[in-house]
């Protein structure tokens, strides 16, 4: 909730301006919260947890021009459809299948971005990049994106 907030809210961009601040403000929020009391609680009465998520999230600093038709997926890690135009700092897949991914029409394929690129299209490039840049995104093919963390919580 915290990585999609930091894209939407001022007040959070500003006490999260950075990857550091934006760790500490989650561990912050983790010291106070329900959660907390819950696997304090689970730990008293003896359970066994295994917490998981998802996925991760990357915080995008390296824009890059991608163009497509009006179909493509909207999201700035990661574009699907037909007719995808791009430079080379992606990752291509062009037969979907291959990799066990969807395949919405015959010449579907998707383009991923690496590092801490995040895509923007040609139009209104400067109001998306300023607007995006700097905040936590999924969708990608990072490892922080990729791999699913996973937790076994055994009590003392």
């Amino acid at each position: 909730m915290l990585s999609h907030a930091r894209t939407e809210s001022e007040i959070i961009k500003e006490l999260a301006e950075d990857e550091a601040a934006y760790r500490s403000l989650t561990m912050s929020w983790f010291e106070h919260s329900p959660l907390r009391e819950l696997l304090e609680r689970a730990a008293e009465e003896g359970f066994e947890l295994i917490l998981t998520t998802d996925h991760g999230t990357v915080q995008v600093a390296d824009p890059v021009k991608v163009q497509g038709e009006k179909e493509v997926t909207d999201n700035p890690r990661y574009k699907t459809g037909r007719n995808l135009r791009h430079d080379d700092s992606v990752f291509v897949v062009d037969n979907p299948l291959s990799f066990g991914l969807p395949k919405a029409n015959l010449s579907s394929r998707y383009i991923f971005a690496k590092e801490r690129d995040f895509m923007v299209y040609p139009n209104n490039f400067n109001r998306f990049v300023r607007y995006l840049d700097g905040t936590f995104q999924h969708g990608g093919i990072s490892m922080e994106e990729m791999l699913v963390p996973l937790v076994h919580l055994s009590p003392r």
